[in-house]
């Protein structure tokens, strides 16, 4: 492992039963980066990271954290991690402070910078009002700012965090990141993200797709957006018929969301002259946009349109 990469993975591959849910993934995060984790449900993600934070041991390949082999040194890995699940996992009938409290001891941080620690850990949330009050009289938001500061109490090298905006609203949300690239940027921790809010991914370092197993992609956004090519024209078209014929035409570089089409073009212009031209048709679209691909459309591009609702144990 080299010493700028806080994550080495190589080869890995596991198994349930006869479903190969990783196919030989490799890839390396360095230290101090932002790293996004994408993919539908079924495609493996799950299975990566808890491999990664030795809740699972794969069937073969390699992985280390900070250093440190996760078959080998399993709890040393545990110590270096920092985890934000996604479902709430604080003590409700605790205090905030206790609830800290309780998570050093757990860590083994010692005795005397638990308090220290705790406190350190409430002004960086902005919760020190809240230190006496039961968790569960917090807000949903608010509980999870404390369970961000509370991953950070043992000062781990990586902090993983499986879908931290779920559920919240857009205040929230955006006070959460402010709160994660404070931790990136004067902490140097790094983050390691699983979303299905693809545009929280956009200020990521570094984005790996992973679908059916295997690993699609790997880069910075702004490389991989280049990777589509083509401009993309959002059509708000009030006619069904209308917009059924430009599906058909464009099967495959095509996506409807209610009344709005996006078609993948080439050449944007030689379709926008085309749709001018035949002017019984153009009268029926309310509004044209021409746009650059988002990291969703990238990640759309690679993993396919069709829906992925399946949540079986074998592919996760």
């Amino acid at each position: 492992m080299t010493d700028s990469a806080v994550i080495e993975v190589s080869d890995l591959r596991h198994s349930y039963s006869s479903v190969e849910a990783l196919r030989g993934v490799s890839f390396s995060v360095p230290r101090g980066s932002f790293f996004a984790l994408l993919g539908p449900n079924g495609a493996g993600k799950t299975t990566l990271v808890h491999a990664l934070c030795t809740l699972l041991r794969p069937s073969a390949g390699h992985v280390a954290v900070a250093g440190l082999d996760v078959r080998r040194a399993p709890r040393d890995v545990r110590r270096t991690l920092g985890l934000v699940f996604q479902e709430p996992s604080l003590d409700d009938r605790l205090t905030v402070f206790e609830n800290l409290v309780f998570h050093a001891r757990i860590y083994q941080v010692p005795r005397r910078q638990r308090r220290e620690r705790a406190w350190a850990v409430l002004e960086l949330v902005e919760l020190q009002e809240w230190a006496n009050a039961p968790a569960g009289n917090l807000s949903r938001g608010m509980k999870r700012r404390l369970e961000i500061g509370r991953a950070m109490l043992h000062e781990p090298s990586l902090v993983v965090l499986d879908e931290p905006t779920t559920g919240l609203d857009v205040q929230s949300r955006r006070r959460i990141w402010e709160y994660l690239e404070r931790l990136q940027r004067d902490y140097g921790v790094t983050l390691l993200l699983t979303t299905h809010q693809i545009s929280e991914a956009e200020g990521a370092d570094l984005v790996a797709i992973i679908d059916r197993g295997e690993l699609q992609a790997l880069d910075c956004p702004s490389t991989l957006r280049q990777r589509i090519g083509r401009k993309l024209i959002n059509l708000q078209i009030r006619d069904e018929s209308f917009r059924q014929s430009l599906s058909e035409r464009f099967t495959g570089r095509c996506t409807q969301r209610d009344t709005v089409l996006q078609i993948e073009a080439d050449d944007p212009d030689e379709l926008l002259r085309e749709l001018v031209a035949d002017e019984e048709r153009w009268t029926m679209v309310d509004s044209l946009e021409i746009v650059d691909p988002s990291l969703e459309d990238v990640f759309i591009n690679l993993t396919g349109r069709e829906l992925r609702d399946r949540t079986a144990d074998g592919m996760r």
